[in-house]
């Protein structure tokens, strides 16, 4: 009478609750996140489809409101208009009912029109997806119910609803911006929650993502591992999937006499790199610094603002850190010179030729500096390449 059509032991079902699960969160970081929202890749229409019918039968989630939410999301990053920014709402709100945040931008007909453009609109769209998004989740009630059983299916089923809104809505938009390591000093919160992107598929590695949006992989480091991309590449191998956007890869080559345009242009695409070894060679500068060993306890806690971005320094704070680059003369120097190297490319209106001799102005004053750590950045600068 309880049974469905198959009588497993309970591992067994927790076991498939997992794997279907897992599907979901596969569907979500391909399809709707790396494919929809970024074109980061391209899809075969043979699994594009499976992803949209199996979204549409385990989270009832339109595919043009998802990709419209997460790019004003990336537009309006940390600001009032984005939809779910734990700086804006608080991380609690996010974490436990970012789904809420999420339903009440998908009715924003604004926000589907202006950043909608692209997604899916053929005849099953219209007529069933669209229109019907909430039929999906009871026709997987039904199939559920049936092969496993009432009560077994019902929370099976449960859990297949309820792990998105967990997972993305609130752990991703939550945890990813308030908790976690960075790689990379985006002008966002974004973080790294993990190093290993294997639960969530590689959203994980969300500071790596608002860095290089549009890269079809998440993970950056040698230590990170993202198994979206894993599944991506055996897609590709299968003639599924072509990948058509990665990040920049830092080539470092030959030292060269002076700045010239393709220096400038391999910093510029080469940018997070360049503010990731900035930021070592700071807190290196810190550690070391004669004030802050002679007096720890009144310059504590000063690393994380000496690397971030200078307005997004704490009130309570500002008068520590302004003693503290009083006391070092190099590590005001420093510091100063990392925000001027900031200010150069983000000039959009400069032309080339100021562009270049700023940067030329910029690695002349660090090699004479007498500042070990600016000097062999000043190298480093005029050794980048595009590969």
């Amino acid at each position: 009478m309880y049974a469905g059509i198959v009588d497993w032991p309970w591992w067994a079902y927790v076991l498939v609750t997992l794997g279907l699960t897992h599907v979901t969160i596969a569907a979500v970081t391909i399809f709707l996140h790396r494919h929809q929202a970024h074109r980061a890749l391209d899809l075969h229409p043979l699994p594009s489809h499976f992803f949209r019918l199996w979204l549409w039968l385990t989270t009832g989630m339109g595919t043009k409101e998802w990709a419209s939410i997460h790019r004003k999301h990336h537009a309006k990053v940390e600001t009032p208009d984005d939809p779910h920014s734990p700086q804006i709402y608080g991380i609690n709100r996010v974490l436990w009912a970012g789904v809420f945040l999420y339903v009440k931008e998908a009715h924003n007909a604004e926000t589907l029109k202006r950043y909608g453009h692209g997604t899916p609109d053929d005849w099953i769209e219209k007529h069933l997806y669209t229109p019907h998004q909430k039929l999906g989740v009871l026709v997987m009630l039904a199939i559920d119910v049936a092969l496993f059983g009432p009560l077994a299916g019902f929370a099976m089923w449960l859990a297949q609803v309820a792990w998105i809104p967990f997972w993305a809505a609130g752990v991703v938009n939550g945890l990813g911006h308030f908790w976690g390591y960075r790689n990379f000093n985006t002008p966002d919160a974004s973080t790294n929650i993990l190093p290993f992107g294997i639960l969530i598929g590689g959203e994980e590695l969300h500071n790596n993502h608002h860095t290089y949006a549009t890269s079809a992989k998440l993970s950056n480091k040698w230590y990170e591992f993202d198994l979206g991309w894993m599944y991506i590449c055996i897609l590709a191998a299968l003639g599924l999937a072509q990948v058509k956007k990665l990040a920049p890869v830092p080539h470092v080559g030959a030292l060269r006499a002076t700045v010239d345009f393709d220096t400038l242009q391999a910093v510029i695409a080469n940018r997070y790199d360049v503010l990731a070894g900035y930021a070592k060679s700071l807190k290196k500068m810190y550690r070391q610094d004669p004030a802050r060993r002679h007096n720890r306890r009144q310059f504590r806690g000063l690393k994380r603002c000496l690397v971030g971005n200078a307005s997004a320094v704490p009130e309570a704070l500002r008068g520590r850190l302004e003693q503290l680059l009083k006391q070092s003369s190099a590590l005001q120097t420093a510091y100063a010179m990392r925000e001027e190297l900031v200010a150069l490319w983000a000039r959009t209106t400069a032309s080339r030729e100021q562009l270049i001799k700023d940067l030329q102005d910029w690695c002349q004053r660090a090699e004479n500096s007498g500042v070990e750590q600016l000097q062999q950045l000043s190298l480093r600068l005029r050794s980048y390449s595009l590969s």
